[in-house]
């Protein structure tokens, strides 16, 4: 290959800074996302219900400021200080986690925490394509996606190793948190290139009159993300699902160590497949992977079984989360693609705030099993939907 031919193969380096970012960002957030739900119940006891309150606010925020973040950076266009503000938020609440003594200060931290998250998706995500040559952008955004992915497997991973070596001191592990995070924006700042802003309007149409000529199909999929979002409440139940079921404590991360492995092998195909078949019998697969999943959390006896519906719980997220954003992008028109992506996180932000503290109302009120039946329901009547509605255009069928 002549040396042409390779410049034009090869990505930026700033997606790779990017990726690598977001790798050490993940490693930091998914170490202490595998010790959260326990270090809540069993170190200060949270009851299921304030564990579900938690969490379900945490994502709701993350979905919400999405809707703000993407149309600020154009209004600014000053992506990368948008991207850093938000890592930068993020890295800063880490030292909470560890210094805790009361659940209201793990509320505080996970809540700042996934603001952050909220501020540097749009942007990180917008600089990513704005670095990129068009024939370049699927690469780019795959690498990104896929170096996050490996971070998310690798902070479980590690948390389990040092709760194995610092005996279940899930303050001291916490701590351990700082260091990927700290290196995560310092490579934002030292190695991310932001180039020059592009002379183009500020405005940035978010107006009742746009939003309602997205049509009847665009809203069909932002209801079916809100049933799916119901129906999927935080990953923390898993972890103290396995945990009731016998799980020692320092092997609580490997329920999102499987769960991202899981989401990560599948999500890759189920994009080629949706090239060809369309993405009405993925959504189908999904949410069926989904009641198996819910269902043998709920009956299942053992933690062979348990960490069998967690791998289903992850085959879901693999077969419906990517088809679910290309719906979205094929249902909006392109000037109105990044108002309909904030529209679409700010009802699935709520529906996820709903679905975790309903989820926590239920375990602590009723039963685990409930919790997971209900979720089990809230699938089967969005797969009957699919099936009986249909998605009503090609990129569906």
């Amino acid at each position: 290959m002549s040396a042409k031919a390779t410049s034009r193969t090869r990505l930026p380096g700033t997606v790779w800074a990017l990726g690598f970012t977001s790798l050490f960002m993940d490693i930091s957030s998914e170490l202490i996302h595998g010790l959260l739900p326990l270090f809540l119940v069993v170190t200060l006891g949270a009851s299921p219900i304030v564990l579900g309150v938690v969490e379900g606010i945490a994502e709701a925020t993350a979905y919400i400021a999405r809707v703000f973040s993407g149309w600020l950076s154009d209004t600014l266009q000053r992506r990368k200080a948008l991207a850093v503000a938000g890592y930068g938020l993020a890295a800063i609440t880490k030292p909470l986690f560890p210094i805790a003594h009361a659940v209201w200060l793990v509320a505080l931290a996970r809540f700042l925490d996934r603001i952050g998250k909220g501020i540097r998706g749009a942007p990180r995500d917008a600089l990513v394509a704005d670095v990129t040559a068009p024939a370049q952008r699927g690469a780019a955004f795959g690498l990104r996606q896929s170096l996050d992915t490996v971070g998310a497997t690798i902070g479980p991973l590690l948390a389990i190793g040092l709760m194995l070596l610092f005996n279940d001191d899930i303050r001291t592990v916490l701590w351990f948190a700082v260091i990927p995070a700290a290196l995560a924006v310092a490579i934002l700042v030292f190695f991310v290139r932001e180039p020059a802003p592009a002379e183009r309007s500020a405005r940035v149409p978010i107006r009742r009159d746009e939003i309602w000529k997205l049509g009847r199909f665009y809203w069909f999929v932002v209801a079916a993300g809100a049933v799916f979002t119901l129906a999927r409440f935080s990953e923390a139940f898993l972890i103290i699902r396995a945990h009731d079921a016998g799980l020692a404590l320092a092997l609580a991360p490997a329920v999102i160590a499987v769960m991202s492995l899981v989401f990560a092998v599948s999500a890759y195909p189920a994009g080629r497949l949706q090239d060809q078949f369309g993405a009405k019998p993925l959504l189908i697969a999904g949410l069926a992977a989904l009641i198996a999943a819910d269902l043998v959390l709920a009956f299942g006896q053992g933690l062979p079984a348990i960490f069998l519906g967690i791998g289903l719980w992850g085959l879901h997220m693999g077969l419906t989360q990517g088809v679910l954003s290309a719906l979205v992008a094929e249902a909006a028109p392109a000037r109105l693609r990044g108002t309909a992506f904030g529209i679409f996180g700010l009802i699935t932000g709520l529906a996820a705030l709903v679905a975790s503290i309903a989820a926590g109302i239920l375990w602590a009120v009723v039963s685990p099993t409930a919790t997971f039946l209900v979720g089990a329901g809230f699938a089967a009547a969005a797969l009957i939907a699919f099936a009986v509605l249909g998605a009503g255009r090609k990129a569906a069928a």
